[in-house]
């Protein structure tokens, strides 16, 4: 496949940073942990993005919450997450107390659990709420702020760009918007073209999310919205090689759709394996690295026959014995 695309203003630029990659790691609830993004950094992302943090919970301490923010560093963005304002506030300075890069609001997560709580997506149907959070967040810290949203709740109700001017109009460094209503969640297209909506409404950067599974449909959702650059998700599990993939081709250290090698993946799989099982102190480790190994082993060859019994070990040592064991077979094939 031959794709060519300008590669000029690499990175996006940010009041205060820079981030020198065009596409960017996605928060995911269960998924962007420490182990994960330590793993996309290994790859060569620039800055992760933590998964979903519940404000309250945050500044009350709650001890799984906090743990999300273990191994923060000056290149990591928390995402925060809540409906009061006040709370909002706390726990966007408790995070750049705790070393974060910039702060990220959700108003994305289309989930039943958030939105019953009147977070996430619910708030693109309270304009008048939403401009509270985004204003007490944004005074509350002095490092960048940012803004993850979807295009709107439903088809009759897509106001991302009045959204966006609010968070232009309260300092917002950067906007993200997945190209779906929350009443899509998941179904159907990410609507690329809407966004150029946003983009050409407001002067801060842009990223485009939703649907972004390939280098090719990077360039073409790059294409389509006009966005300064692209989130990836979904795809992402399984594949943090992905976003590296990506990087290079629209720096220009690529000039191909060059696949990650084989050896690379297994060394990503095992370090990302030793590294979860390792931030838990007890059998959650193993019943939380069995998810990630799981859309690993369906992107190796012949994976889920060779591999497919690891999913119910639960001896670590097991499962490193067999994935070197895989290494050593693909390594004599080659």
């Amino acid at each position: 496949m031959s794709i060519k695309i300008d590669a000029q203003n690499i990175g996006i630029p940010i009041k205060g940073i820079k981030l020198a990659d065009r596409a960017l790691l996605a928060p995911m609830s269960g998924v962007t942990d420490p182990a994960f993004r330590k793993t996309a950094r290994s790859l060569g992302a620039d800055a992760t993005i933590s998964e979903m943090t519940a404000s309250r919970a945050i500044i009350a301490g709650e001890k799984d919450e906090c743990r999300k923010l273990d191994g923060l560093d000056d290149r990591t963005i928390v995402q925060i997450a809540g409906h009061d304002p006040e709370a909002m506030a706390q726990a966007a300075q408790f995070c750049e107390d705790r070393g974060a890069i910039m702060i990220d609001v959700n108003f994305g997560c289309p989930a039943k659990k958030i939105v019953n709580n009147y977070a996430g997506s619910a708030l693109m149907r309270d304009e008048q709420l939403a401009e509270e959070i985004l204003s007490r967040v944004s005074n509350a810290v002095s490092i960048p702020v940012s803004l993850k949203m979807r295009t709107g709740w439903d088809h009759y109700n897509r106001n991302a760009v009045t959204i966006a001017r609010m968070a232009e109009d309260h300092g917002y460094a950067m906007i993200t918007v997945h190209g779906r209503t929350r009443a899509q969640k998941f179904s159907g297209e990410a609507d690329w073209r809407f966004i150029r909506n946003v983009k050409e409404a407001v002067t801060v950067p842009i990223i485009a999310n939703g649907d972004i599974a390939s280098v090719a449909d990077a360039v073409q959702c790059l294409r389509l919205s006009g966005a300064d650059g692209v989130m990836i998700g979904r795809a992402a599990v399984g594949r943090p090689w992905l976003i590296s993939e990506i990087n290079k081709y629209l720096s220009g250290a690529s000039r191909d759709d060059a696949p990650t090698s084989l050896q690379t993946k297994l060394n990503t799989i095992r370090r990302h394996y030793i590294d979860i099982v390792s931030s838990y102190e007890d059998r959650r480790g193993v019943l939380t690295a069995r998810k990630h190994l799981a859309a690993y082993i369906d992107e190796l060859p012949q994976g889920r026959r060779e591999l497919g019994e690891i999913l119910q070990f639960e001896n670590p040592d097991s499962v490193l014995h067999s994935i070197d064991r895989y290494t050593e077979k693909w390594e004599e094939a080659a």
